[in-house]
């Protein structure tokens, strides 16, 4: 069982708990399920181009980045280093996140992504209850139904989605609008990145759709490079998360890349 395979067999599990002790009536009661949504696509569109910068405190494949004490804070800094959007892990098990931590930066006017391995429809009025305004959906572990329902249920709730594929056996799998398609150049059965992954695939990519390349992006030239390609989003984590100071490599990053771009 390789990697992926065991987070999606843990988050199935984790999904039926929630299921048993949060009701959706819960869930629709929160402050924070009827506060109008912010879009993510727009707010990369706006510029051009953008980048999203991600909060995680762990990876099954590096282990811990950082003691983050307030995500909260993170999240302010990087607004103020000129992120675009933020990713927000929320899964604890493999990457030490929490709906609390998406919480936490909701007082932001930015665009909060919740990032996770999201299977069930639950999962989609958790987004919503938390204050998130896009939910990532991943093509490797959805059929082409799935992806559909999850995408119609999202959309329903003025959620976007950020669908991320990482072969040209999945390009198959954006035929029901998502408002973002991201390539993936971590393959996440194995976690090597190949920067490639997203340059191989920009061709077949919907022409609608705004396009975020993600993982492995280390430079800000790296993003140069694929902006003049036709990205116009970047989703860089654990580039900034290794980083002494997040926001400061953050702000390096950007303001190269705005500067070069």
């Amino acid at each position: 069982m390789n990697i992926l395979d065991k987070i999606v067999e843990h988050k199935k599990k984790e999904v039926e708990r929630s299921k048993k002790q949060t009701l959706l009536s819960d869930l629709g009661s929160n402050p924070l399920f009827c506060r109008k949504t912010i879009s993510m696509r727009e707010a990369i569109q706006k510029n051009g181009a953008g980048v999203i910068a991600e909060i995680k405190r762990k990876s099954p494949s590096k282990g811990v980045f950082k003691e983050i004490i307030s995500a909260g804070k993170l999240a302010e800094e990087y607004a103020a280093a000129g992120a675009a959007a933020l990713s927000i892990l929320t899964d604890f098990e493999f990457f030490g996140g929490s709906p609390d931590d998406l919480k936490a930066a909701r007082f932001l006017p930015c665009p909060i992504l919740r990032k996770d391995f999201i299977i069930d429809l639950f999962q989609i009025e958790e987004a919503r209850s938390m204050g998130a305004d896009a939910i990532l959906l991943i093509a490797a572990i959805l059929d082409e139904y799935q992806i559909r329902d999850l995408t119609q249920a999202a959309h329903a709730l003025d959620l976007e989605v950020l669908l991320e594929i990482h072969s040209p056996q999945e390009l198959k799998k954006c035929e029901y609008n998502p408002d973002l398609v991201g390539v993936n150049n971590r393959d996440l059965k194995t976690f090597k990145v190949n920067i490639d992954i997203s340059k191989n695939l920009f061709s077949e990519l919907p022409p609608d759709a705004v396009k975020v390349s993600e993982s492995g992006i280390l430079s800000a030239q790296t993003a140069i490079d694929l902006y003049r390609l036709g990205y116009q989003g970047f989703l860089v984590g654990q580039n900034f998360m290794r980083h002494p100071d997040p926001a400061e490599a953050a702000f390096d990053f950007i303001h190269e890349f705005n500067e070069k771009r």
